[in-house]
């Protein structure tokens, strides 16, 4: 394959500098006030959480927000260090995070499911396919309460409103909007950075006069069919999707064989690899060793940092890994061969835009629908049938150059003065995956002296590992992409930071330990530590399409993004580091106060 890498290079400068706008992340609304619908929960009333319940008055040791995965494991990492009394509390009716708001029709997860899906072993859990649906992975989590007797300490379908340290009670006070009040001693947080939908602030999004919904709160009702399609209530419709991310990639094929017209409205066409999913083998699945999962979640992550080892996952995302890693080491004298790995990343490119052309039968729209950028400057996506859908005569790709639907009216959407008139607009605009934790929880968090974590993170996050943080005593974050560590695997660090975070608690209980608190020293410690094995990411961002990735092209910006702030060494330094920690590094870093009053403050005594 020929390319010529100055002409590239320059054709995605000028892809990129159609998407630059000085609002960035500003260009999205919130989804509360005039905007609250499109958060609202379709699913509630068929959910346990949509019972009727009186308000719960408790005092717990332990209690959890969020119950995704995160939150989930958590659950099950104190049952098993012995932590018992605890309280789970989600907004959502029933357990499973991310996978119970993403019902659209078509959802399907993009990492193998051996590696993704938490505590197979425990739940005995044979997934039926290498890249499981939407619907296996919300029975999953639904097994997993249920395996593991969680649902009677579940509070479901509930918003938790404020979460405030007690210093009289050494307790974090959390209420509800229920009208529940919980006194916990220690508070772990696992909402994670996919459960709050991110509305695209277009000009007159409130003036359409037809349904409107965000694609993680599909609503049936409008379009009938399920989660396999056949939306019968379409067939004489006319659907507006906005958006070419993840879902909707996963939405187009189901609306091409069901709606009378689809308009697809893209601002940057996606990388849409080949998934090749498959039936899981029985026979293999039987034949696994005991401890299998973390294994093969462990050797994931080796490969994906190009770690010279066996890849038992050899999809996609590990096969283009491998040829990353085997051309960064063909540089001389040990030096990292850059100009080899961007002749790799072009070639997966040229490889990409010639899949498009051989699957798209128009030549016009086969040339919008290739993408111009580096591989991961955006989130490299999987799907056999996303690319044929628009051979369907009723699917029209509506290209806005990199800007973006101009406005929408009464009666549809308008690109370049021309208005598409539609029944049914859907945005497929992803979730926001930028907030701090407690703006995607939606409560106000409050600390010791009345500090909220807004304004002790206002310049920028603090804390010890990304999970802990001064003047929030007994206070855990679990999954946080920053000052931590995550793979795209998400699951597979988020549940060893919930053994870490476990067995840290269940010490604490053992040994009287009241009240918990990183240290200011600790903190500026691990601040150091991540300077010093920081990889400068921001040449690299400022040259990508805008994206979350990058923040949305405003990479100065010091707030936090998905991509930035991590712990340079991946995830598999920053697990060692956890387990380096969890033996010598207790009493040097936090600050603890036992039942008695006694205070144990490192470095001096008690």
């Amino acid at each position: 394959m020929t390319f010529d890498p100055v002409v590239l290079r320059e054709k995605y400068r000028q892809e990129r500098d159609k998407r630059l706008r000085p609002d960035g992340n500003t260009q999205y609304l919130d989804v509360s006030g005039d905007h609250a619908r499109f958060a609202a929960d379709p699913y509630l009333e068929s959910s346990p959480g949509g019972q009727a319940r009186e308000a719960r008055f408790a005092e717990v040791d332990a209690l959890i927000l969020g119950g995704g995965w995160a939150g989930l494991t958590m659950a099950v990492r104190l049952q098993q260090a012995g932590v018992r009394d605890f309280l789970i509390v989600d907004q959502a009716g029933d357990f499973g995070g991310v996978w119970y708001w993403n019902r659209y029709p078509g959802v399907r997860c993009d990492m193998e499911s051996y590696i993704y899906m938490p505590l197979l072993e425990e739940i005995g859990t044979m997934p039926t396919e290498k890249y499981s649906g939407g619907p296996e992975m919300l029975e999953h989590a639904r097994a997993i309460g249920r395996h593991f007797d969680l649902y009677p300490r579940a509070l479901l379908g509930t918003t938790v409103t404020a979460v405030t340290w007690n210093e009289e009670l050494s307790r974090w006070v959390v209420t509800t909007d229920r009208g529940d009040v919980l006194h916990a001693r220690f508070v772990m947080v696992g909402t994670g950075p996919l459960n709050r939908p991110k509305l695209p602030g277009i000009k007159g999004i409130e003036t359409f006069r037809g349904p409107a919904f965000h694609s993680s709160r599909w609503d049936y009702r409008v379009t009938g069919g399920d989660w396999n399609g056949d939306l019968d209530k379409l067939a004489d419709k006319r659907v507006a999707l906005i958006g070419t991310g993840a879902s909707s990639i996963q939405i187009l094929p189901r609306l091409a064989g069901s709606a009378r017209q689809v308009y697809v409205f893209q601002r940057t066409p996606p990388v849409v690899n080949a998934r090749n999913n498959r039936p899981t083998d029985p026979e293999w699945y039987r034949g696994l060793e005991p401890g299998w999962q973390r294994r093969r979640m462990d050797r994931f992550v080796e490969v994906m940092a190009g770690l010279p080892v066996e890849d038992p996952v050899d999809d996609e995302a590990t096969r283009m890994a491998r040829r990353v890693a085997a051309a960064v080491r063909s540089g001389s004298g040990g030096a990292p061969n850059l100009a080899a790995m961007q002749a790799v990343d072009f070639a997966k490119m040229e490889e990409i835009r010639q899949r498009v052309s051989d699957i798209v039968d128009d030549p016009g729209t086969a040339k919008l629908l290739q993408p111009w950028f580096d591989y991961y400057c955006k989130r490299p996506l999987f799907s056999d049938d996303y690319y044929p859908a628009f051979n369907n005569e009723n699917v029209v790709l509506v290209d806005t150059d990199g800007r973006g639907v101009d406005h929408i009216t009464e009666r549809g959407v308008v690109v370049d003065g021309v208005e598409y008139e539609a029944d049914l607009i859907i945005y497929s605009t992803g979730f926001d995956a930028n907030a701090y934790t407690d703006k995607a929880g939606g409560y106000q968090l409050t600390g010791r002296g009345g500090m909220t974590l807004a304004e002790h993170w206002q310049h920028g996050v603090r804390s010890l590992h990304g999970m802990m943080t001064t003047h929030f005593p007994n206070f855990f974050v679990l999954g946080g992409v920053e000052q931590a560590s995550i793979s795209i695997n998400l699951p597979h660090v988020t549940s060893r930071q919930a053994e870490h975070v476990a067995s840290l608690v269940a010490r604490f209980v053992d040994t009287g330990v009241t009240v918990a608190e990183v240290t200011a020293e600790a903190e500026q410690r691990w601040a150091d530590e991540l300077a010093r094995v920081h990889i400068d990411r921001s040449r690299f961002e400022a040259e990508c399409t805008p994206s979350y990735y990058n923040n949305e092209g405003k990479v100065d910006d010091p707030k936090p993004t998905v991509m930035g702030g991590q712990y340079g060494r991946g995830p598999i330094g920053y697990l060692a580091v956890l387990r380096e920690w969890a033996a010598a590094g207790v009493d040097r870093d936090l600050s603890m106060t036992t039942a008695g009053g006694v205070e144990s403050v490192p470095g001096g005594g008690r």
